[in-house]
């Protein structure tokens, strides 16, 4: 058997078999003595990365089966994996393998060296949610929630910059802040961690408050409130509601980190027992910004203000909006006994700004790569910062999705900025039809505007049009796939 030191284990196959079963109707594992000290390195629910004793997690999304990659995973190297019940009859393995029931451990008793344990469950899905809110129970770290409809991932990174300087922290990796996903870092917390930093996504109302569920949170921040989801969710305010899920499920020694310059943010001090803490420019915040400057590429300047005391913070943090992160984390920090010292050192790491970077592009241009996502308030954003650079400002933007009954609103609104701020606009999709057209309206000059359908043609393009000194914003939701635009024109340094 696969033995692992208690210093690198993460979970005990003992811990797995008890984990996962209903919290009224756990019962201790039969198991051999010898096979307590089974352990695994990790859990993953993605079989390309797993790794030599790891546990799988093989479970149905809504296009990927993870059965399916079962072979996959254990040819990696996974020890063992959690599986659905009605698939124990059509498992192919190269590697021998046993079942395992996950209530009575039926089955170890005949598991070899080399032997792949297949731990049956009703739900995998389910089962990895108990086992993680079970494994989050045996630890005691400082948890913060993060949620918003923009900047979360950003906040989670600065925030556990910040936190860093002082306290060992865990943070999401990637994106993992799903009820598929988070699981996956609860069970990555042990007795070393101080504090975690987890961001939490919605899908639909009842989502943040599952999450927080799962992760019992003390601290919780808010970061801002838009229609980033309306498709789905229906309307704002919904979404707000849904957002408060995590302020509500705050415990009443806790601590509520709301923006307060956000209307339906501040109003969710009215919606929990926990103590209120405001951050934002409005100065009747417990912490508070003036004299912002933006220096473009080069960063921000801003004065903080904290129960009297005033300190000027020079961050590499990239556009305006880069302040009320800043200030959120700061936030976290000050909650947490930091000086100001330490919470500065923590913003200027290169962590602590994530997702907007600036790369070399063809023929002499800047490009400002952000592509990850885009929602009204981030377009709007990015075209903020885009007016502060230097040379010709250039934007490439693309469809925002999800946006439901407001996405043409909503793109004409960009639109109009757009008019206001570039000397030439290529949208690409459907919808960013919209902008081109309020940018037209706005009177932006007919030669000033292109419309193309694909990323291809839109780099095809840039590339008659681009000009040495050339500041090019490129911005889309994740489904335009407009990094692929800058791949094309970044420029190479090898």
């Amino acid at each position: 058997m696969l033995m692992m030191s208690e210093e690198t284990a993460v979970l005990t196959l003992e811990d797995v078999l008890r984990g996962v079963q209903p919290v009224d109707a756990r019962r201790e594992p039969n198991m051999a003595d010898v096979l307590r000290t089974v352990a695994f390195s990790e859990a993953v629910i993605d079989s390309r990365l797993a790794t030599p004793g790891s546990l799988f997690v093989a479970m149905r999304g809504e296009r990927v089966d993870g059965h399916n990659f079962l072979a996959d995973a254990t040819a990696r190297g996974a020890r063992a994996a959690i599986v659905q019940r009605e698939y124990v009859g059509t498992v192919v393995l190269d590697r021998p393998f046993t079942l395992v029931d996950s209530t009575t451990g039926a089955g170890l008793e005949s598991a070899g060296t080399d032997t792949v344990l297949l731990i049956v469950v009703d739900d995998p899905l389910g089962s990895l949610q108990r086992l993680a809110a079970y494994h989050r129970s045996r630890y005691a770290p400082i948890m913060i929630g993060i949620t918003g409809s923009v900047g979360k991932t950003t906040t989670k990174e600065a925030t556990a910059a910040v936190l860093s300087r002082r306290y060992r922290t865990l943070k999401n990796p990637r994106s993992y802040n799903s009820e598929s996903t988070l699981p996956i870092v609860l069970l990555q917390i042990d007795d070393q961690h101080e504090v975690a930093v987890l961001e939490m996504g919605m899908y639909q109302p009842g989502d943040i408050a599952f999450l927080a569920q799962l992760a019992r949170p003390s601290i919780g921040i808010v970061t801002n409130v838009g229609p980033s989801h309306m498709e789905r969710v229906g309307s704002i305010e919904a979404i707000a509601n849904t957002k408060a899920e995590l302020i509500e499920a705050l415990p009443a020694d806790g601590h509520a980190i709301l923006n307060i310059d956000d209307p339906r943010v501040v109003r969710m001090a009215e919606r929990t027992q926990a103590k209120p803490f405001l951050f934002g420019l409005d100065p009747a915040a417990d912490l508070w910004a003036d004299d912002i400057q933006s220096r473009g590429l080069e960063g921000i300047s801003f004065r903080a203000h904290h129960a009297g005391e005033a300190v000027t913070l020079r961050l590499p943090l990239i556009g305006r909006h880069s302040v009320h992160t800043a200030l959120a984390a700061s936030a976290a920090g000050l909650l947490l006994g930091l000086g100001w010292d330490a919470i500065i050192d923590g913003l200027r790491d290169s962590n602590a700004q994530l997702r907007l970077l600036a790369v070399p592009g063809y023929n002499g241009s800047t490009l400002i790569d952000d592509t990850y996502n885009a929602s009204p308030a981030s377009s709007l954003a990015a075209l903020n910062l885009l007016s502060e650079l230097t040379g010709r400002h250039v934007a490439v933007l693309g469809d925002m999705l999800e946006l439901g009954q407001m996405e043409e609103e909503a793109h004409r609104f960009v639109g109009a900025r757009a008019a206001e701020v570039v000397q030439l606009l290529i949208t690409l999709g459907d919808r960013a039809r919209w902008i081109a057209d309020e940018a037209r309206q706005a009177g932006m000059p007919a030669d000033a505007l292109y419309q193309v359908t694909n990323t291809a043609d839109a780099a095809s393009l840039l590339r008659t049009l681009i000009t040495p000194g050339d500041s090019i914003l490129v911005k889309g939701s994740r489904g335009m796939a407009m990094e692929a635009i800058v791949a094309e024109l970044q420029q190479r340094t090898n």
